[in-house]
């Protein structure tokens, strides 16, 4: 059977393709709803975006939910330095059809793992926890029902990406990571030290296009102008596919490796806010709250991609 699903997203180019991804994969993943948060850009863009992402894979009738338009206690910070000032920069689309559900989606999140048999559903996270956070504050029995979050976010060996010590999706709403990782769900988390090893590559980015189908170019445009920051930035020949990396994982949970550890979310110090504290060498007596991965396996994380791309 399939598991069930919730993507919490910021679209994003690479939230776009992770979208994709479980849209082509029925046999692995039942999407339940997108739910969308601030992020990467505001809102009303978020969401536009995740909709253009159904509607690219032909599937319109997805359910996307409008959330959280601020973090839980500062002001937004958004990322159009990267993914452009509509969030899908790199290839032009139609502005979507398919119309927002009515309704917020941090009652979507509540009603559905109320309503959905415990331990079934599984929340999958691409930007910033804000969604997750108000949801558990909002409804603390929901935490028990969730059969695991698997997030896209922090960092230990690469530290920081949006400052010297933060992974952005964390330093955008760190009180909300922190109430995430001191709740009690099962965690999986995907941060940088993963990430940073799934680059693209021209290769890739011309196979993706050569498929001659809209998906196709649209993951080659996208990933295309995603790159020219981070080859920029890190001198690197291709960018990280950072929220891929979460639905491979629900899809193909081997191609990652990683250890059971405790990692605290820094929400006090001005120079180190937001960084994911992670005790990977078990130093510390704090007791383990998160499966934190460091390893990937690039060549069967792409080969999942394309084939599933090339169905779309």
């Amino acid at each position: 059977m399939p598991r069930k699903i919730i993507i919490d997203t910021d679209p994003g180019q690479d939230d776009a393709v992770a979208i994709l991804l479980a849209l082509a994969s029925p046999d692995e993943v039942e999407v339940l709803g997108i739910t969308c948060v601030a992020g990467n850009v505001p809102l009303d863009l978020t969401t536009r975006n995740a909709r253009v992402c159904c509607e690219l894979a032909g599937q319109p009738e997805v359910k996307v939910f409008a959330g959280c338009p601020r973090p839980v206690a500062r002001p937004l910070i958004t990322a159009e330095h990267v993914h452009g000032q509509t969030g899908l920069d790199g290839y032009d689309l139609p502005e979507p059809q398919m119309a927002l559900q009515p309704g917020d989606a941090v009652d979507f999140i509540i009603d559905t793992l109320r309503a959905e048999p415990e331990g079934t559903v599984t929340l999958c996270t691409l930007g910033p926890l804000t969604n997750i956070a108000t949801a558990f504050a909002r409804a603390p029995d929901i935490v028990a029902r969730i059969q695991q979050l698997v997030m896209m976010g922090g960092a230990y060996f690469e530290v920081g990406n949006i400052t010297p010590a933060a992974e952005f999706n964390i330093f955008v709403d760190p009180e909300a990571a922190k109430a995430v990782f001191a709740s009690g769900v099962p965690l999986v988390v995907m941060p940088l030290d993963v990430t940073h090893k799934a680059l693209t590559s021209p290769e890739w980015i011309a196979r993706m296009g050569a498929l001659g189908t809209e998906p196709g170019r649209a993951v080659a445009g996208w990933t295309g102008f995603f790159e020219r920051f981070d080859m920029q930035k890190y001198g690197s020949d291709g960018a990280p596919l950072h929220d891929p990396c979460v639905i491979a994982y629900v899809i193909e949970p081997g191609l990652f490796e990683g250890r059971f550890v405790n990692v605290e979310i820094e929400t006090g110090s001005e120079l180190t806010l937001g960084m994911t504290v992670t005790d990977w060498w078990g130093v510390t007596q704090r007791a383990p709250n998160a499966t934190f991965m460091n390893r990937i396996d690039r060549d069967g994380f792409f080969a999942l991609l394309s084939e599933r791309i090339a169905r779309l």
